[in-house]
C-alpha cells in the first residue's frame, strides 16, 4: 500500500462519523465509574446513585434502539411494571431490611444473566450442531455463574428475612456432595463446549449450578452473611459481563466487570476486617459451633448490672467524651434519629460525642453509616475502627446500642471462641460502658458476650429508640 493510499485510509477512519450507540455506551460506562466513585462516601452517595441511574437509562435506551429486541409495546409494559415494583420496594423497605433487598435484587440480576444466556444458547442450538468455542464458553460461564448467584441469593434472602434459620445448616459429607455437584456442572460445561449432547448437557450444568448455589449458602452463618452477599454480588457481575460477551454488548461487559471487581474487593476487605480468610467464611460453618464455649467465657449471665434511665443520663451528661457504638439493634429499633437528638443534647452541655463504626456492624457493609447519615449525623463524627480504638481509654462512657459481636472481648482473649482473632471495637477499655439491649439474647453470631458482666458495664434494657428518647428527656432536665 502506497503512502498516499495509507494516508487516505487513515483520514477516512478519523473523519468517519461516530456511532451514536457507541457514544451512548461510552457515556454510560463513564457514569457507572463515577457512580461507584461517589458511592464510596456518604457525602456523595446520593449523587453517585443518580449518576448510575442516568447511565442505566441511557444504556437500556441505546440497547433497545440498537437491537430491536422486542416490540416497543412490550418494552413499555416491562419498563412500567418493573419501574413500579422497584419504586414501591425501594420506598417501602425499612433500613433494617436493606440487606435482604440487596440479596433479592442481586439474585434477580444473576437469574436474568442466566436466562439471557440460556435463551441465546437454545436459539443457537436449534440452528447449529456445534457452537463455536467463543459462543459456548461465554454462554456456559454466564449460565453457571448466574444460576449459582441466583440460588445463593435466594437462600441469603430467606436467612436474612428470618424465613429460615440464620444458623449454618450442615450435614455429614457436605463438602463431598458439593464437590460432586460442582463436577457435574463442570462436566456439563465441558460437554457443551466439546459439542456433545448440547441441550441435555446444558440442562445438567445449569441445574447443578442452581443446586450448588443453595448448598453453597446453607452452611453460612448469619454473622458471615454480609461477606456472602458481597461475594454473590461479585458473581452476578461476572455473569453479567459474560452475558455481554454472549450478546456482543460492550456496556454490559463494562458494567458487569465493574460490579464483579468492586464486589470482589469488598469481599476481600470484609474478610480482612473479620481477620478470617474467605475459605474459612465459605467452609468454616461459622456459628454452627455449640455455644457452650461462649457461655463459659461469659459465665452465668447472672452477674450483669441493670441501670435506670436517670443513672445513665447522669453518666452521659457529666462525661467529657462519649463514644456511641451503633449496631443492628439500633437499626431494628430505628433509633438513629433519637441517637442524633441525644448527641445534640450532650454537645450542648459541652460533651464530645463520637461514633465508632465497625466494618461489619449491621448486616451489610456501610449499614451503620447509611443509618446515621439518614439522621443527619455529621460525617466528620463517624470514625472507623482503627481510628476510634485509641480513643476508648480516654473515653468516659461508651454507649453500645445493640452491637453484640463487634464489641465482644472474647475475640481478643478466648481462643476457644469462634470469633477469636476478629478485630473488635475496644469498648471495654472505656471508663464506663452502657449497653442498650432488649434482653440478654446473644448476637447474630449466636455467642455470648463477656463484656456484659464486666464490672464497669451496666445494662439499660428495653427498646433502643424508647430508651434513647427517655435519655434525651432525662439529659435535657439536668
Amino acid at each position: 500500500m502506497s503512502a498516499t493510499t495509507s494516508l487516505a485510509v487513515s483520514t477516512a477512519v478519523v473523519n468517519a462519523p461516530a456511532n451514536p450507540i457507541d457514544i451512548a455506551y461510552l457515556v454510560t460506562g463513564v457514569l457507572f465509574i463515577l457512580g461507584l466513585k461517589f458511592l464510596s462516601s456518604p457525602k456523595t452517595a446520593r449523587l453517585g446513585n443518580r449518576l448510575a441511574a442516568v447511565g442505566m437509562v441511557i444504556a437500556i435506551a441505546a440497547t433497545l434502539l440498537d437491537r430491536h429486541i422486542v416490540s416497543f409495546e412490550w418494552i413499555v409494559i416491562g419498563a412500567v411494571v418493573g419501574g413500579i415494583i422497584g419504586f414501591v420496594a425501594a420506598r417501602a423497605v425499612k433500613m433494617t431490611a436493606m440487606p435482604q433487598m440487596v440479596a433479592i435484587f442481586n439474585g434477580a440480576g444473576g437469574g436474568a444473566a442466566a436466562l439471557v444466556a440460556a435463551s441465546d444458547f437454545l436459539g443457537l442450538a436449534a440452528t447449529q450442531s456445534r457452537l463455536t468455542p467463543d459462543q459456548s464458553i461465554t454462554i456456559m460461564l454466564s449460565t453457571v455463574i448466574g444460576s449459582l448467584s441466583f440460588a445463593g441469593s435466594i437462600i441469603a434472602f430467606l436467612k436474612l428475612q428470618e424465613l429460615m434459620t440464620g444458623r449454618p445448616i450442615t450435614f455429614p459429607g457436605q463438602q463431598v456432595v458439593n464437590a460432586l455437584i460442582l463436577l457435574a456442572s463442570l462436566g456439563g460445561c465441558v460437554a457443551v463446549i466439546a459439542g456433545y449432547s448440547l441441550v441435555s448437557a446444558f440442562y445438567v450444568a445449569a441445574g447443578a449450578a442452581l443446586l450448588l448455589g443453595v448448598l453453597f449458602v446453607l452452611p453460612i452463618g448469619g454473622a458471615d452473611m454480609p461477606v456472602i452477599i458481597s461475594l454473590l454480588n461479585a458473581c452476578t457481575g461476572m455473569a453479567a459481563a459474560m452475558t455481554g460477551f454472549v450478546l456482543g454488548n460492550n456496556v454490559l461487559i463494562i458494567s458487569g466487570a465493574l460490579v464483579g471487581a468492586s464486589g470482589t474487593l469488598l469481599t476481600v476487605l470484609m474478610g480482612r476486617a473479620m481477620n478470617r480468610p474467605l475459605s474459612n467464611v465459605l467452609f468454616g460453618a461459622f456459628g454452627a459451633h455449640d455455644v457452650t464455649a461462649g457461655a463459659a467465657a461469659s459465665g452465668s449471665k447472672g452477674n450483669v448490672r441493670a441501670a435506670s434511665v436517670e443513672d445513665v443520663a447522669v453518666m452521659l451528661a457529666y462525661a467529657r467524651q462519649v463514644i456511641v457504638v451503633p449496631g443492628y439493634g439500633m437499626a431494628v429499633a430505628q433509633a438513629q434519629h433519637a441517637v442524633r437528638d441525644l448527641a445534640t443534647q450532650l454537645e450542648d452541655k459541652g460533651v464530645t460525642v463520637k461514633y465508632a463504626i465497625h466494618p461489619v456492624a449491621g448486616r451489610m457493609p456501610g449499614h451503620m453509616n447509611v443509618l446515621l447519615a439518614e439522621a443527619n449525623v455529621p460525617y466528620s463524627s463517624l470514625y472507623d475502627m482503627d481510628d476510634i480504638n485509641p480513643e476508648f481509654p480516654r473515653t468516659d462512657v461508651a454507649l453500645v446500642i445493640g452491637a453484640n459481636d463487634v464489641t465482644n472481648p472474647a475475640a481478643r482473649n478466648d481462643k476457644s471462641s469462634p470469633i477469636y482473632g476478629m478485630p473488635i471495637l475496644d469498648v471495654d477499655k472505656a471508663e464506663h460502658v452502657v449497653v442498650l439491649k432488649r434482653s440478654m439474647r446473644s448476637g447474630f453470631a449466636g455467642i455470648d458476650n463477656p463484656l456484659y458482666e464486666d464490672p464497669k458495664t451496666v445494662m439499660l434494657f428495653g427498646d433502643a429508640r424508647d430508651s434513647v428518647e427517655k435519655l434525651v428527656s432525662a439529659v435535657k432536665s439536668l
